[in-house]
């Protein structure tokens, strides 16, 4: 089970909402590393290969997931709340809830993450802890699945409809400067590694 980060994406810069759909993507996978590791016995070390996409996923979630909750929280959904189109009124009135839901998926990486790290480090687990990482773990799962499904059936949608090409380009723009990329250069996420 290979995973790496930086894997190039279906999408670029110039398609921002495309990206942000991408960036789920990613975010599903890295999860899902994270819910099988939680399937193996606790009172041993996992598996070298296992090992490093833990590693890596933990990587991901600490470092580019922070820049995907930056690229709605500070670039797309300020504009959503400027726009007037009268469709939006009801899927604008979401952008709290969604800001809500990634204050709870910090909190929960953050301790999910402890327990993980606590597990690479010491090579077992004691089962009430790893008890509580697989509920974490699920917990996670079921709130980015609502949360991924709202926002790519019913905000990006709003975004693509409402938005002037101006609008999306300047997110697009932010989206790069953000992993420190110039915006003309890099067409895709992953053109660097560790960029997503």
């Amino acid at each position: 089970m290979p995973v790496r980060l930086g894997d190039k994406g279906q999408s670029g810069f110039d398609e921002p909402l495309a990206l942000l759909c991408d960036c789920h993507r990613r975010i599903e996978r890295f999860l899902g590393v994270l819910r099988h590791a939680a399937t193996r016995p606790c009172d041993g070390d996992l598996d070298q290969e296992l090992r490093q996409a833990v590693v890596t996923s933990l990587e991901y979630f600490r470092t580019a997931a922070p820049r995907h909750t930056a690229d709605e929280e500070d670039s797309l959904f300020p504009r959503l709340r400027d726009c007037t189109a009268p469709r939006g009124r009801v899927t604008l009135a979401r952008l709290e809830q969604l800001e809500a839901d990634h204050e709870v998926a910090a909190a929960g990486h953050a301790e999910a993450h402890a327990l993980l790290d606590e597990w690479l480090t010491d090579g077992k687990l004691a089962r009430p802890r790893w008890e509580r990482l697989v509920v974490l773990l699920e917990e996670l799962e079921v709130l980015y699945w609502r949360h991924i499904a709202i926002e790519e059936s019913e905000l990006y949608p709003l975004a693509a409809a409402s938005l002037a090409r101006e609008q999306l380009a300047a997110i697009g723009r932010e989206m790069a400067q953000r992993r420190g990329l110039d915006p003309g250069g890099a067409r895709h996420l992953g053109a660097t590694t560790r960029q997503s």
